[in-house]
């Protein structure tokens, strides 16, 4: 089935004259534009347009097309319009993309009180840079920055990765054996315990691994749950390792049910970003989002000035 924002955009393209005059009239992205136009194209089953330099010259087919499908978007754009202004016009949508721990401990809490409808989108950093250059997200939460000149990506606070462990575990004895004995040696301590991973990447321990010890891990985690905030419920069991952002467990170390074991030799720490569009009908929204994840990280984490 035909999606009728291709036939949007293709009318877009009709009467700028450009794919990024389309894009900005659309408020999304030339890629966006471009990925509509060609998926059209393939579902008619033939060229819409001449691409000559900047400029593109609608083909014979695409003169007819417009004419058979122009007055029936516009209808279809005033019936939009009207059912905004009478049941949408107070509470537009937005659509915004982190991962499933950052959610659940930061902006969850205040779900119930947005003043707009919110749609929470999970998935990894790459797909959800792309879905925000193509206009399917409005704002992403994101440790990587991406290369599009149509998204801006704002600094706002950091996350370091530590080394954290049940209450259990025997700091005193990973100490000693660090201290006295080396790197190596310590490594080696690490690796007799418990470990806890998650079944999406494990970017955080090859990280750190790498970071302190030079390479990657060679072993496997003996405990794969889904996902980070699964790993500190099970961690206040008493035992095992995992290594993970600190904001996520900050309150289980303070109230004891967790360790902080080790910082690394070298501390590695993520600046993370909000991602946006630098053209948005929904700037209102964003802020109000950005301004919740200020009062929860912005204050407990020095935020990076890039």
């Amino acid at each position: 089935m035909v999606n009728l924002e291709w036939y949007r955009t293709f009318k877009a393209i009709y009467k700028t004259g450009t794919l990024t005059g389309a894009a900005d009239s659309l408020f999304i992205s030339q890629p966006g534009v471009s990925l509509h136009l060609s998926s059209l194209e393939a579902y008619v089953g033939y060229k819409l347009f001449d691409r000559t330099g900047r400029k593109m010259i609608p083909t014979e087919r695409g003169k007819v097309l417009f004419n058979a499908v122009s007055e029936p978007i516009a209808k279809l754009e005033d019936v939009e319009k009207n059912f905004q202004k009478s049941t949408e016009k107070l509470t537009p949508t937005i659509s915004v993309g982190m991962c499933f721990e950052t959610f659940q401990t930061t902006l969850e809490q205040y779900v119930s009180t947005l003043p707009f409808n919110l749609i929470i989108s999970f998935g990894e950093y790459p797909e959800m840079l792309d879905q925000l250059d193509k206009g399917i997200l409005d704002l992403i939460i994101t440790p990587k920055k991406g290369i599009s000149p149509n998204i801006e990506h704002e600094a706002f606070s950091s996350e370091q990765i530590i080394l954290v462990g049940g209450k259990d575990v025997d700091t005193e004895s990973f100490r000693e054996t660090l201290d006295t004995k080396g790197i190596e040696h310590a490594e080696e301590w690490l690796k007799q315990e418990k470990w806890y991973g998650t079944t999406g990447d494990m970017e955080h321990l090859f990280q750190f691994w790498i970071m302190n010890f030079g390479h990657k891990p060679n072993f496997r985690p003996n405990y794969i749950v889904p996902n980070l905030n699964s790993i500190i419920r099970c961690l206040k069991g008493g035992t095992g390792l995992a290594v993970i952002p600190n904001f996520l467990c900050k309150n289980e170390i303070e109230n004891g049910d967790v360790k902080m074991i080790w910082e690394g030799e070298k501390k590695l720490e993520n600046t993370l970003y909000f991602g946006c569009r630098k053209k948005t009908n929904y700037q209102s929204e964003i802020d109000h989002i950005k301004g919740l994840f200020r009062k929860v990280m912005g204050k407990n984490n020095h935020v990076a000035h890039l």
